[in-house]
């Protein structure tokens, strides 16, 4: 498996804006996209302009092929301007 995090910061007046559209993203990406496995959007009333998702994803082939879907680069291109901050990282599944 391959997971992904990101953090997102939102601007406090985007809020409202934003979530429909991650909850879009991540209902595409999941039910459209066969190497997408988990795709958890996640908030915390104490940091409520902190959006957390965890992503799993068959391997980092299938992470690229969210990148590039038509979904998420319209996704990406609608919230740009509401995001203040992101960070993303990637994990590989360590094999025992």
């Amino acid at each position: 498996m391959f997971a992904v995090t990101v953090i997102f910061d939102i601007h406090t007046e985007e809020m409202d804006r934003f979530m429909p559209l991650m909850l879009e993203n991540a209902t595409l990406s999941l039910h459209g996209e066969a190497g997408c496995h988990q795709f958890d959007v996640c908030t915390d009333p104490c940091r409520p302009n902190e959006v957390f998702l965890y992503e799993l994803y068959t391997d980092a082939a299938a992470f690229d092929v969210h990148l590039r879907s038509d979904h998420f680069k319209r996704f990406t291109a609608e919230t740009a301007p509401m995001i203040a901050a992101k960070k993303v990282r990637t994990y590989r599944a360590v094999q025992q």
